[in-house]
């Protein structure tokens, strides 16, 4: 059974910085494409990135592109979510999502595994 275990979450003011961990278990994780998904009181959930585990390949939410990096950690089964530049609006629920096979997905229906979420606050 795949474990996700995000953490990293906070409070900064807008500009500042944060870097959100996603602690995998449970599988092997060569042939799983790996995420990041938010939810603002209110809102639907939003894609942020993904990122392909074998290859290192990502992509990104417009809104965030250019400001947020995905990344993984091999040794430590550990996906990251560095965050600079962060505005008000990014303020939200952030989950670490994976699924079995190597499509870059966007939509939350296609992954299969949720950590249980981490809070972000950015204060203008």
């Amino acid at each position: 059974q795949v474990q996700l275990v995000d953490s990293g979450g906070g409070l900064v003011q807008t500009g500042g910085s944060l870097r959100l961990s996603c602690a995998a278990s449970g599988r092997t994780f060569s042939m799983y494409t790996m995420g990041w998904f938010r939810q603002a009181p209110g809102k639907e959930r939003e894609f942020v990135a993904a990122i392909r585990w074998s290859s290192g390949s990502t992509y990104y939410a417009d809104s965030v592109k250019g400001r947020f990096t995905i990344s993984r950690d091999n040794a430590k089964n550990t996906v990251y979510l560095q965050m600079n530049s962060l505005k008000p609006e990014d303020t939200a629920v952030y989950y670490c999502v994976a699924k079995y096979g190597i499509t870059l997905a966007a939509r939350a229906s296609e992954y299969d595994y949720w950590g249980q979420g981490t809070q972000v606050t950015v204060s203008s």
